[in-house]
């Protein structure tokens, strides 16, 4: 006869009688399934699951059935918001013993597009966006935001403005007084131009959106474009020399300070119905130090904490 495997988080009373705001697991490793226009890609996710637990006399909640759960998000059904909030309230269901009221998930993952060449064509390369997902379900209010950030380059206003001047004061110094052909103009920028250059570097943008709860998928692929290109200076994978040279006309033609990249990517036409939050960072070439800018969409609002975007 099979013995009775105990079960202390029933037979035991807490010895502290308090509530607890969320306990779950976290890191927990996952298949999920994507499903982007033109493609179906299933992708390595770790996850964070929490319940909250309200009556202080429980010991300790079911970790397992919070894991056989969420295992069925790897059964290869794409993400979408429907079945989350679905998944939510089985979760809750699954914790009425112990008075649970909400629950909540947290997917983190790379998204992979495919991105061309900027000009050689048939040429392309993979691009990794990380993305983050959380989903909430608090008494029976959903709410499900995504994260996704976004590579990209800034050239800094001020330094080209400067390093103009500078090119301008040569050409001066040189031919002070003279009467140039457009062939012997062209001649010296061509050897000279390049006297002092701006510095850019490599940046990131962390976006937060609101999905609808009706909403089809998660439109991934959509909100990168929409980001991309609002900057226009998206960093790019397999590059010739002409897509170098046509990246370089895309940084001259989108100075940005850190403000200007925050600004565009708020106002793009795109995610004006996503409420999005919005974190910059140019890892700057100049300083040791990043600059950094914030903007949540409200006029009259603390910027929103870092640890949450």
């Amino acid at each position: 006869m099979n013995a009775v495997l105990p079960d202390v988080s029933r037979t035991e009373v807490s010895s502290r009688l308090l509530p607890l705001d969320w306990v779950g697991m976290q890191g927990i490793d996952l298949p999920v399934t994507l499903d982007e226009p033109g493609e179906r890609r299933t992708v390595h996710a770790r996850a964070d699951v929490h319940v909250d637990l309200p009556q202080p006399q429980v010991k300790g909640i079911h970790m397992s059935r919070l894991y056989r759960l969420l295992d069925s998000l790897g059964e290869g059904t794409p993400l979408a918001p429907g079945a989350l909030r679905a998944l939510l309230q089985e979760m809750v269901s699954s914790h009425e013993d112990c008075g649970s009221q909400s629950a909540r998930l947290a997917l983190h993952f790379d998204f992979l597009a495919r991105r061309p060449a900027l000009v050689t064509q048939g040429m392309a390369g993979w691009k990794s966006y990380p993305v983050r997902l959380q989903a909430g379900l608090a008494h029976g209010v959903f709410r499900l935001n995504v994260r996704v950030t976004v590579g990209y380059s800034s050239t800094c206003p001020c330094s080209a403005a400067l390093s103009r001047q500078l090119v301008q004061q040569a050409f001066l110094d040189t031919y002070a007084g003279q009467t140039l052909s457009a062939e012997e103009v062209a001649s010296w920028l061509q050897s000279h131009a390049t006297l002092a250059t701006p510095h850019s570097q490599r940046s990131e943008a962390e976006v937060d959106v609101t999905l609808e709860e009706g909403a089809a998928g998660l439109g991934l692929l959509q909100l990168v474009d929409e980001i991309e290109q609002a900057l226009g200076t998206p960093v790019q994978t397999a590059v010739k020399r002409a897509d170098e040279q046509a990246f370089a006309a895309l940084n001259g033609q989108n100075l940005m300070f850190v403000e200007d990249a925050a600004r565009r990517i708020q106002s793009a036409p795109g995610l004006a119905g996503l409420q999005p939050q919005v974190f910059v960072r140019h890892i700057e070439s100049l300083h040791p130090h990043d600059a950094v800018a914030w903007a949540s969409g409200a006029t009259k609002r603390d910027a929103p904490n870092p640890s949450l975007l």
